[in-house]
């Protein structure tokens, strides 16, 4: 809900040391070296980012496999799609990509099958962790799913591509099922894929990561090993995202053999092709519940070296929100740069009529606090200008400053008070965590501040950790995380978890008496 501040993101990138900046715990929270006696759930996730979460790169990227969606996608304009590349050793591609009328890929609009060939290059000098590659296209193919997505694809192609494409189908001609059209072809020199906005420079930046997915038995405790793909971001403006280069990633694929489970849609997806599009599971359309704590699910990637972590507090009651921001220089989250902490008010939302199933919401950002995390935050705060960022001179590693009466912080691309017009979405996953989807920040760095820059697509999800809160929350550190709730020893709290426990148990031997 803040723009995002990419030109200190590249500027920190490539200037901060690899050691982290680490506070040592708090005495009232320390059972031994690096340990809590007591974490809350919502903490326990942003720690468990900061370790890395058990996730390695996979460097150079193997791309040999068959990757897939887990889930309905939702790319700007909106498109609602799944995906199903297939990578082979010879360099070869063959990629699906399903499109719907719906936000539940449920209803399929037309299917792309794409060949081509794609070349691994170096690593990328822009987007820290990422390989830069090459591709090819050799053939774009189209089939239609219905008379209706026919009639609209054809005439969007007729309308904007050149004369070589105008006898791509007839106007009035009748929808053959099943039928393949070829949309581009090298070998004939022919391209008629710009009425579609279709382009894959997504391949000309390439992740891949491999963690290890905890299963919990009924008898045993284990892990499932979980590979993920991650191409190049799609640029938020229409207009742009032919020749746009990827500087961020989208929603990741993951390899159908090495996925996390459950994951209902995983196998429709992987055995689908273009003459049978899969179908997902229909999911309820839930009510936007925001209040309560939620925090992100993975170390997130914006455009323009921009890696966060995000954890959201809202109130109900009063319509009030805070946010921590906490920002680093690595793909893994384990080197923080620096930390903003906001808060405001939001409006009551209503359902989207651009993309369906998303609500509209207006936030109010009206304070705002930053802590640098490393020295050459430090360095570049302290010389900012006078009275555009908090107390200049006053800058420390890990001191917070208010900034809110400078009117935000310049060096950081804060300004308040600040509107930014809002799209959320809350689902639930196969194991019922409920999920809040909220906007994508525009590709170019500035915020949604306007109704027409509202966001047609989302973010990576956050998870929710918490359920509604009462007071504020205290100002959490990604170093220790220990600082929400100290209003309440965590001492006490396991004394009163023990208690608990004891009580609960003594009236069952009373019943089984």
């Amino acid at each position: 809900m803040l723009g995002s501040w990419w030109l200190v993101g590249l500027f920190v990138a490539y200037t901060s040391g690899k050691k982290l900046w680490d506070v040592p715990p708090s005495h009232t929270d320390q059972l031994g070296p690096g340990k809590l006696r007591w974490e809350p759930q919502c903490q326990h996730q942003l720690r468990h980012l900061q370790d890395g979460a058990r996730i390695s790169a996979v460097l150079p990227p193997r791309l040999e496999g068959h990757w897939i969606s887990t889930g309905c996608e939702v790319r700007p304009g909106p498109e609602f799609l799944t995906r199903s590349y297939m990578f082979y050793a010879n360099r070869l591609f063959k990629a699906y990509q399903f499109y719907y009328r719906d936000p539940s890929c449920r209803d399929p609009s037309y299917s792309l099958v794409i060949k081509g060939k794609v070349r691994l290059r170096q690593a990328s000098w822009i987007t820290r962790g990422a390989t830069e590659a090459d591709y090819h296209l050799h053939k774009v193919g189209i089939v239609f799913h219905s008379q209706r997505a026919m009639r609209e694809t054809v005439a969007r192609i007729n309308q904007t591509s050149g004369e070589h494409c105008s006898g791509f189908s007839p106007a009035g001609r009748t929808w053959a099922p099943g039928a393949l059209y070829e949309l581009l072809s090298a070998k004939a020199e022919r391209d008629c894929t710009a009425g579609l906005g279709f382009a894959m420079h997504e391949l000309s930046l390439v992740r891949v990561e491999k963690y290890q997915q905890p299963l919990f038995l009924q008898q045993s405790q284990g892990s499932r090993e979980v590979e993920e793909l991650y191409l190049g971001d799609i640029h938020t403006e229409w207009s742009e995202r032919l020749h746009y280069r990827p500087t961020g990633y989208q929603r990741p694929l993951q390899n159908a053999m090495h996925h996390i489970q459950p994951c209902p849609a995983c196998g429709i997806i992987y055995r689908a092709d273009e003459h049978h599009p899969p179908v997902l599971p229909l999911k309820p359309d839930l009510p936007m519940l925001l209040s309560g704590r939620w925090v992100s699910t993975r170390c997130e990637v914006r455009p323009a070296v921009l890696f966060l972590t995000r954890y959201f507090i809202f109130h109900a009651n009063n319509r009030s929100w805070e946010g921590y921001y906490h920002h680093y220089s690595d793909p893994l989250c384990k080197q923080p740069t620096f930390t903003v902490y906001a808060l405001g008010h939001y409006t009551q939302g209503a359902a989207s009529l651009i993309v369906r199933g998303g609500t509209e919401l207006v936030f109010k950002v009206t304070r705002a606090r930053v802590t640098p995390m490393d020295p050459v935050t430090v360095a570049m705060l302290n010389s900012s200008s006078f009275g555009s960022c908090g107390e200049a001179g006053a800058w420390s590693v890990g001191q917070e400053l208010d900034v809110t009466h400078t009117n935000g912080c310049a060096a950081l691309g804060i300004r308040l008070p600040h509107t930014e017009y809002e799209l959320f979405r809350v689902e639930q996953d196969a194991k019922d965590h409920s999920l809040l989807f909220i906007g994508e920040r525009p590709t170019d760095g500035s915020s949604p501040s306007t109704p027409s820059k509202r966001p047609t697509s989302y973010q990576a999800p956050l998870v929710q950790c918490g359920g509604p809160s009462g007071a504020l929350a205290r100002h959490v550190k990604p170093s220790y995380l220990g600082r929400i709730g100290e209003g309440n020893s965590s001492g006490a709290l396991k004394t009163l978890s023990w208690a608990t426990l004891l009580a609960s148990l003594a009236v069952h031997l009373v019943r089984w008496d």
